[in-house]
Parts: C-alpha cells; sequence; structure tokens
C-alpha cells in the first residue's frame, strides 16, 4: 500500500507472512521501520519485490520497540543495512530474550531528540509504557507518526507483559497527541489518514481507554 509518494505500508494481514506492519520511506536513503519477524519474513520480501527491492537495498533498519514481532527480521539486513534502536530497550531484549533467540546488535542507538537520515529529519520520541524504552518516530515534513504498539486505530498497546506500565503508557499517548499529525502508522492494523480523523482517534483512545490504565 502506498500512503503517499515515498512512503509504502506492508499492512499484516496474515499471519503465515509475519505479524507486525512494516513501513519503508523510500527517499535518498531507503528505511524499514519495524522489519518484523524473522521466520514470517514473506510478506515484507514480496512488498520489496513488488517496488523492485531488496533487502541489499536499504540502508536503514528502525525497530520502535524490543518485541520480537517487531525487530527480529532485522537480520535479515544485516550485510547492507544499519540497524538502530533504543539503547535501554537493547539491553532489556538482551537481558530477557537472549538465552532463548539471536538478538540482532545495532550499530547505532536512538536517542531522543532529532534524527537525520539522508535528506530527512526525524524526531525521535520516547514513549514508554507498553515496553520500557519504546521509542515512537515523527516525520514532520510529512507530519507522519509511526507509533509502533503505544496506539493504534481506536486501541492502544498491551501493559501486562514484562516492562508495561499503564500511568507511563498513558503519559506517552497524550505526548503523541499534541503533534501535528496527517498519518498515523501503527504497528497492527489499519493507517489512520487525515488530521481530523488522527485527532478523533486520539479523542476516542483518552475516552475509552484511560481510565483502565490508571
Amino acid at each position: 500500500m502506498e500512503v503517499f509518494g515515498g512512503l509504502h505500508a506492508f499492512i499484516w494481514r496474515d499471519t503465515r507472512a509475519n505479524n507486525c506492519n512494516t513501513y519503508l520511506i523510500d527517499g535518498s536513503k531507503k528505511i524499514i521501520i519495524d522489519p518484523g519477524h524473522a521466520h514470517l519474513f514473506t510478506q515484507v520480501d514480496m512488498e520489496l519485490a513488488r517496488l523492485s527491492l531488496t533487502v541489499e537495498d536499504i540502508d536503514v533498519v528502525i525497530a520502535t520497540h524490543g518485541h520480537p514481532d517487531h525487530f527480529e527480521a532485522a537480520a535479515r539486513f544485516a550485510s547492507s543495512a544499519r540497524f538502530t534502536m533504543g539503547h535501554d530497550e537493547y539491553r532489556l531484549v538482551k537481558e530477557v530474550l537472549g538465552k532463548y533467540m539471536e538478538i540482532p546488535e545495532p550499530d547505532f542507538f536512538l536517542e531522543e531528540g532529532d534524527l537525520t537520515i539522508g535528506d530527512e529529519i526525524f524526531e525521535i520520541i520516547a514513549t514508554p509504557g507498553h515496553t520500557p524504552g519504546e521509542i515512537c518516530l515523527y516525520w514532520p515534513r510529512q507530519k507522519v507518526l509511526f507509533s509502533g504498539d503505544v496506539v493504534f486505530r481506536e486501541s492502544i498497546g498491551r501493559t501486562d507483559l514484562p516492562g508495561g506500565n499503564g500511568e507511563q503508557l498513558k503519559s506517552s499517548i497524550k505526548r503523541l497527541a499534541e503533534l501535528d499529525v496527517e498519518y498515523l502508522l501503527p504497528g497492527h492494523g489499519e493507517v489512520i489518514s487525515g488530521k481530523e480523523a488522527v485527532e478523533k482517534n486520539f479523542a476516542l483512545i483518552e475516552q475509552a481507554w484511560f481510565s483502565y490504565l490508571g
């Protein structure tokens, strides 16, 4: 799915292919956000091929957080792309999951603030709650928010997994709601397009979910 010129959404709809949304920014540098599970990489491979791309064409791979369904397949890009995620998130994942699976080692770590990749400037926003070190990626020039597992269409990330925290998630969502967003691209579910639709989604989440977050 082409969101607009230079931004593609590989939406998860088949448990045999992958189980998170993966996004491609196709600009002066090619950026993959949340590559998904290593053993369920079929969808991403097929979507890249449809765009006449391969994993070797990707320059940077970004993981919003350290659940395997979002970052594990970063190893598929190791020969060409630089991989990055938050430092605290990587440390936790290494500690919790390192005994059971190979953890791709980041080439650099994300910190809150501006991140320049090629011709584009992004804003890294620390958004704990679903996991302790999750980040969201805001693209000011295009008013795009990659929200990972913090915010979905009419729903929010769960807080019952290790490191989850309802109060932190609520604070993170409030931060995101203040951004000027035309496209909200979540880690699961459908893309939300249009400023009014995004604002309505944040309002619905506050009304429906905040009372459960403490």
